[in-house]
């Protein structure tokens, strides 16, 4: 795709997510806040993308976490806006408030100020949440990028989601 304004490699990622959530008749759905919206702008470039991307929510503030995606006010404040508890938080909402099959979350410090000793700028947590799931499995993970700047942040933030969203290997058989 030429006229993106967007890194090819963030298209050809969003662009795999597509393909192969097509194929395993998966609906997905984001949650963002460092990103601000970047894995949702990389997705809705794929033409086509809107039978499986159903929805993208930028919660930026943690008032929006609240209110649209139904994060705890307590869960907030115990743990702070970048924890696994408010990306896991994050994704259910983004489930709740969609059909998607699938929610992957990102919240984070992209800097350049905003970070703390225990949170540095370049800390990114992700979270991914199922249809169906147990949700006592929190499917979270934390990322230190390194202080990249911050479209070097987002960037390697966007392209960590995009590959939560990619659906599990289809097992293959244990040969004899």
């Amino acid at each position: 795709m030429t006229d993106s304004i967007l890194p090819p490699d963030l298209v050809a990622a969003a662009t795999k997510v597509i393909d192969a959530n097509r194929a395993a008749k998966r609906i997905i759905a984001v949650a963002e806040s460092c990103t601000g919206g970047l894995v949702s702008a990389a997705l809705t470039e794929v033409p086509g993308s809107s039978d499986v991307f159903e929805a993208g929510f930028v919660t930026y503030s943690n008032e929006a976490k609240q209110r649209s995606l139904k994060v705890s006010n307590d869960v907030i404040e115990t743990f702070g806006a970048v924890s696994i508890a408010v990306a896991w938080s994050m994704a259910q909402g983004a489930l709740e408030a969609t059909r998607a099959d699938v929610a992957v979350a990102i919240t984070g410090v992209a800097g350049p100020g905003g970070g703390t000793e225990k949170k540095p700028v370049g800390t990114v947590v992700f979270a991914r949440a199922e249809r169906g799931g147990d949700p006592s499995d929190v499917i979270a993970d934390k990322h230190q990028f390194g202080d990249l700047g911050r479209g070097g942040i987002r960037l390697q933030a966007a392209l960590c989601a995009l590959d939560l969203l990619m659906p599990p290997e289809p097992e293959t058989p244990a040969s004899a």
